[in-house]
């Protein structure tokens, strides 16, 4: 007889104890498939990288930004981008444990059922914060000086991260929904490359045709990279941005907004993902 979580946790804590340990097995477990399938982990990083490079030198000549370099422009948004396009790997995770039947040996087991996409979204951070402190150490190799002190960084990552977390139940959906891994893949880009390049990550907005502008400036992958580019590149570079434009807000404006879109998004995301869960 399967034993439910309510039953088991009379002799082993509460719910929540037990839905935590649920969470970081789970999670582990996710992990761990990074190490037994390395190319998925060169890719995680050697993307990222590749786009770095790329703008810095490529492209980095002819972008110009008012009063800053373009590489301090340009690394915040480069981490908005690795987690934006990182966010696919919680879909395609979720759609290949669907797929493989592994979700109905979880379902089967004295587990927390909310444990299994709350595992699936904790690895999607803990991998996030890896490629966001590399790429941090590869911005500083190409130039990137971020002058808004120790505070400021990690303010400015910690927000990133918390946006990756709120990204990852919005792919945790999808990967629900979709018959297998290659139609999550498929599925998720088209939602997430005109995120990634029709906003401020690699070009200001102000740059940008005045129709495309209403969208890029205040769609959310905009809004917390110019939060994190100002709180990494200090207040003195944040003022000149908005002085010149750049910025249509201050970096507590943007800042605010960040939260809020983070709360919107999982105020809406957990629940449908949830009650996907559920159903499938």
């Amino acid at each position: 007889m399967t034993v439910t979580p309510t039953a088991a946790t009379q002799h082993d804590g509460s719910t929540l104890s037990w839905a935590v340990k649920d969470t970081l097995a789970l999670a582990k477990r996710n992990l761990l498939h990074y190490t037994r399938v390395p190319q998925l982990l060169v890719f995680t990083f050697v993307q990222p990288i590749m786009f770095v490079l790329l703008f810095r030198y490529v492209f980095g000549g002819t972008i110009q930004v008012p009063n800053v370099t373009y590489v301090d422009y340009l690394m915040p948004g480069i981490f908005g981008q690795i987690v934006v396009f990182g966010a696919t790997a919680t879909a395609i995770g979720l759609a290949e444990d669907m797929g493989s039947g592994i979700i109905e040996r979880f379902r089967s087991l004295p587990m927390v059922r909310m444990s299994v996409l709350a595992g699936r979204t904790g690895a999607d951070i803990v991998r996030n914060l890896g490629v966001v402190a590399v790429m941090m150490i590869v911005g500083i190799a190409v130039g990137f000086r971020p002058h808004g002190g120790v505070p400021g960084i990690l303010a400015g990552c910690l927000l990133v991260l918390a946006f990756a977390f709120a990204l990852s139940w919005i792919m945790a959906l999808v990967g629900l929904k979709v018959a297998n891994a290659e139609a999550a893949q498929a599925v998720s880009f088209p939602l997430l490359f005109p995120l990634t390049f029709a906003s401020a990550a690699f070009v200001p907005v102000n740059s940008m045709p005045g129709w495309l502008q209403v969208f890029a400036a205040h769609q959310p992958v905009t809004v917390v990279v110019n939060a994190a580019r100002g709180l990494m590149l200090g207040p003195d570079v944040a003022s000149n941005l908005e002085k010149f434009g750049v910025f249509n807000t201050s970096t507590g404006g943007y800042v605010l907004q960040s939260v809020a879109w983070i709360v919107v998004i999982l105020a809406v995301f957990v629940p449908l993902s949830v009650r996907q869960f559920n159903k499938n």
